[in-house]
C-alpha cells in the first residue's frame, strides 16, 4: 500500500500498526470518532440554538441533557441496526456460497482461478492458486476475493453500538458542561472555541485511523461545526424574538 497520502508513517509501522484484526478495528473506531462528532456538533448546535433564544442557563442545560439523551440512544440504536443489517448479509452470502461449494465444487474452483486471473496472474498460476486454496478452505478463499469477507470475524453490532453510543456521550459532554458552568457573558464565545478545537482533534483522530491526509479532515470537520453551530444560533435569535 502505498503511504503516499500525506503522512508521515514509516511503511514498517504502518504495517504493523494494522494489526491482524484491521477490519474489526477500523469498524469500531469509525463508529467511536463518528460518534464523538455526533455527539459535539448536536449538542452544541441546540445549545447554541436555545443560547440564542434565551439566556435562561436552566432551560439551556436542560435541553443539552436532552440533546444527549436522545442523541445517544439513537447513534448507538442506528448503529446496531445499521451493522446487524450488514452482518446478516454476510452471513447470508457466506451461506450461499458455501452451498454453492457443495453443490458444483468444479465450478467454483474455475470461478476462483478466473477471477485470480483477472487480478493479473497467468492463467496456470491462478489455477494452481484456486486449487490450492480450496483444499486448504474453499468457503473462506471465495468469501475473501468475492465479498472480502473473513468468515472468522463478521462484523459485530455491538462493538459499533457501544462505541458510538459512548463516543456521543463524551462528545457531547463538552458543550454541555460549558454552557453550565461558563459565565453567561463568556458562554457562546467559550462554547464556538472549545467545540472548534474538539472538532479538529476529532478530525486528526479520523484521518490518523485512515492513513488519510489530516489538514483537510481538520478543517472539514471545524467548518462543518462552525457552521452547524452558526445556522442553529440565528434560527434560535429569530425564535427568541417571535416568542
Amino acid at each position: 500500500m502505498s503511504l503516499e497520502i500525506g503522512t508521515d508513517e514509516d511503511p514498517q509501522h504502518f504495517h504493523d500498526d494494522l494489526g491482524d484484526n484491521v477490519g474489526t478495528r477500523l469498524n469500531w473506531l469509525r463508529a467511536a470518532v463518528l460518534g464523538a462528532n455526533d455527539g459535539i456538533v448536536s449538542t452544541a448546535g441546540v445549545v447554541m440554538g436555545v443560547a440564542g433564544a434565551t439566556d435562561d442557563s436552566g432551560a439551556i442545560v436542560i435541553a443539552g441533557i436532552a440533546a444527549l439523551t436522545a442523541g445517544a440512544l439513537s447513534m448507538g440504536a442506528g448503529e446496531y441496526v445499521s451493522v446487524s443489517t450488514q452482518r446478516d448479509s454476510e452471513k447470508s452470502l457466506l451461506q450461499l456460497e458455501a452451498i454453492e461449494l457443495e453443490r458444483m465444487p468444479q465450478t467454483e474452483e474455475g470461478e476462483l482461478a478466473k477471477m485470480y486471473q483477472d487480478k493479473g496472474l497467468s492463467a496456470a498460476t491462478a489455477k494452481q492458486v484456486a486449487r490450492e486454496l480450496t483444499e486448504h478452505d474453499a468457503l473462506r478463499a471465495h468469501a475473501d476475493i468475492e465479498f472480502g469477507i473473513d468468515p472468522d470475524n463478521l462484523t459485530n453490532p455491538w462493538h459499533a453500538a457501544w462505541a458510538s453510543m459512548v463516543a456521543f456521550t463524551v462528545g457531547a459532554l463538552l458543550p454541555l458542561l460549558i454552557v453550565a458552568f461558563v459565565p453567561d457573558s463568556a458562554r457562546v464565545l467559550v462554547t464556538v472555541l472549545s467545540v472548534a478545537i474538539a472538532l479538529a482533534l476529532t478530525g486528526f483522530v479520523s484521518a490518523r485511523i485512515g492513513y488519510s491526509p489530516r489538514v483537510p479532515a481538520m478543517v472539514r470537520n471545524v467548518s462543518g461545526g462552525l457552521l452547524a453551530m452558526g445556522v442553529t444560533y440565528l434560527i434560535g435569535m429569530l425564535a427568541g424574538t417571535q416568542l
